[in-house]
Order: C-alpha cells, then structure tokens, then sequence
C-alpha cells in the first residue's frame, strides 16, 4: 500500500477478500484486474458504476441500466410507481397505499414469535429500528421541512441514519434511548396521521413554497414543501422493502430451526 499524508492511495496485490469495509469513501477509486465475486453492498451511495442502493448513469455494456431497472422495480411493485406523481393528489395516493401496506406488515409482525420486532439480520436494523428511523425521517422532512417547524421537532427516540448519529444528540436524540415496541408503534403511527393531516390541509401554493431541508442535508439544495413530503414517502417505501426482506429471512430461518435433523 502506498500512503500519501496518511490517505491509502493504492492498494496492489492484496489480498482483500472477506474484508469488512465501512465508512470509508472510494469517489473516484479506479478499480482494474480486480476479483468482485459475491461482493455485498448495503446502503452504498454509488454514482457512475454496479448495486444495491442509488444508482446513477451506470452502463453496461454500453446500457444506462438505471431505467431498466426502475421500470423493472415499478412492475414488480405497482404501488412503487406512485411516487411519479408528485401532485398533491399523487402524494395523498402514494400514502393511502403505503399506510396500508405498512399496516398488514404489523399485522403480520404481531403474529410472529414475541421478540422478532428486535432481531437484526446481517447487522441491518431491526423492524422496531426501522420504525424509529422512520419517525426521524417524518421529524426531519415534514415538522423541519414541509411545516418549517424549529422547536419540538424530533422525538427523542429516534433512529438517525448511521453517519449522522454522532451529530443527532444536537438535536434532542437520546441514543441510548431503549422504547418498547407498543410506544414506538404508537409514535409511528401518530407521525403517519400527521402526513395525512399535512396533505389534507396544505394548499398548492403552500406545497411549491421553499422549505429548509433537515439537518443532515446539504444546506445549499433547494427544495419545496412538497418534495419534502416526497421524501418521506420514498422512504416508507424503501424501508417496507428492507423490512419485509428481513422478516422474510427470518421465518426462513425459523422454519429451517424447525425442521427435524
């Protein structure tokens, strides 16, 4: 490895497989003659190259794969193809269904084993995490953003993005806070009726008007009322997708404990 004022600048020759790499940023990293084999990435932010995450201007073999893939998502999900319309109308549909789909997953959370709402998958959050998180996106796009809210904003339990969490205590966040899962679920739930609350009062002349994005975001992109409640519908579909995954890996892994040797 050559080092230049204590950055890595070039890995040759080693061998990297299995490594665990986190934080870490590669903008610009060149990687050539290099195995990826079986290669997993969570939560990555990735402009102009493979992934799970955001993807933009990737081509292979020539092909911008990003609208092949966005339109491949929108077929398996119908109701992820609600946020192409950003309307007012739009977002009130995109929450009807979302409520909904939300809802008969906490159906079917309530009839799993007691505790399933704590277990983590790969190191991912937990469906309780999920919803925490879920209230701080609420707190953070909509009292922040869309209503310009400055006191009273985010609710102490709250589940920060990871590369924010040292910074959210600023805000009021407890992290070590520890809810139950009936209070957490009573405080998800009241966040979803106050987007409701919020698309049923907002005029169209309030939702275009310039909004504050939250903390965590660059300061300098603009953005209306509208996107922000666009944003957090983005991420309740987002992290259903994420949940659901996990509660299906583990009822997999249930049954499999079940089965007899």
């Amino acid at each position: 490895m050559d080092h230049i004022e204590g950055r890595v600048d070039r890995i040759s020759g080693a061998d990297l497989s299995g490594a665990d790499i986190r934080h870490v940023d590669m903008t610009g990293a060149s990687f050539r003659e290099v195995r990826l084999n079986g290669v997993r990435m969570r939560g990555v932010e990735l402009s102009g190259a493979d992934i799970d995450g955001d993807i933009f201007g990737l081509r292979l073999n020539g092909v911008e794969v990003a609208p092949l893939v966005e339109a491949e998502l929108n077929r398996r999900h119908p109701e992820r193809a609600l946020l192409q319309d950003r309307t007012l109308a739009g977002l009130r549909a995109a929450l009807d269904a979302y409520e909904r789909m939300w809802e008969a997953t906490y159906e079917r959370v309530a009839a799993m084993p007691e505790g399933t709402v704590d277990v983590s998958v790969d190191e991912e959050w937990s469906f309780a995490q999920t919803l925490r998180h879920l209230v701080f996106c609420t707190d953070g796009w909509l009292r922040w953003g869309a209503q310009g809210r400055r006191t009273d904003v985010f609710w102490p339990a709250g589940m920060p993005h990871t590369p924010y969490a040292d910074e959210a205590p600023a805000l009021g966040i407890d992290p070590a806070a520890s809810p139950s899962y009936a209070e957490v679920l009573e405080v998800r739930r009241g966040r979803v009726r106050e987007v409701r609350d919020y698309l049923a009062s907002v005029t169209p002349e309030q939702a275009g008007s310039p909004a504050d994005p939250p903390p965590w975001m660059d300061q300098s992109e603009p953005f209306v009322a509208a996107q922000c409640v666009w944003v957090v519908l983005s991420e309740e579909w987002e992290h259903h997708q994420f949940a659901t995954r996990d509660l299906d890996l583990i009822e997999a892994g249930a049954a499999l404990t079940a089965q007899p040797t």
